[in-house]
């Protein structure tokens, strides 16, 4: 007597393609960096992976000593992290060429006030366009995108 389970390969195929299908949620996943090597300084680098799937090399700044231009042509994420050390994005914001500086400050004393501890920056998109797109692959249905 021996216990046989069947396999019903369709459905598992099934299954696996709607695992694909389905929205990914968005969260951190922390890089390795270069603190093992001897003489050289750890980078502050981390990843965000989108709804999408795709990945975004961020690097990661303290909140408190944040420099209004460093929002310049990039995607910025408001980050605030929990007693584990979890990411919990607080927001996330875009910014034109143009410098609004009045604008950038007020959103980011709102995410200092809302508990961003940590700001990372992504400069890796070519224009405003691709940048806004990052932002809504990352954009969380509690979390509000905004243009600075």
């Amino acid at each position: 007597m021996a216990n046989r389970r069947a396999l019903s390969w369709s459905a598992a195929l099934r299954d696996l393609k709607d695992d694909r299908t389905r929205r990914q949620d968005v969260r951190e996943e922390r890089l390795k960096t270069t603190a093992g090597l001897r003489g050289t300084p750890a980078l502050p680098l981390s990843a965000w992976r989108g709804r999408s799937g795709r990945r975004y090399v961020v690097g990661v700044h303290p909140a408190g000593a944040f420099d209004l231009d460093e929002m310049a042509e990039a995607v910025v994420i408001a980050v605030r992290r929990d007693d584990t050390g979890i990411a919990e994005m607080v927001s996330v914001a875009t910014s034109n060429e143009s410098p609004r500086d009045h604008l950038r400050r007020t959103w980011l004393d709102r995410v200092r006030n809302s508990g961003a501890t940590e700001l990372h920056v992504h400069r890796l998109a070519d224009d405003a366009a691709e940048r806004v797109a990052i932002v809504n692959d990352l954009q969380l249905d509690t979390v509000e995108p905004a243009q600075v």
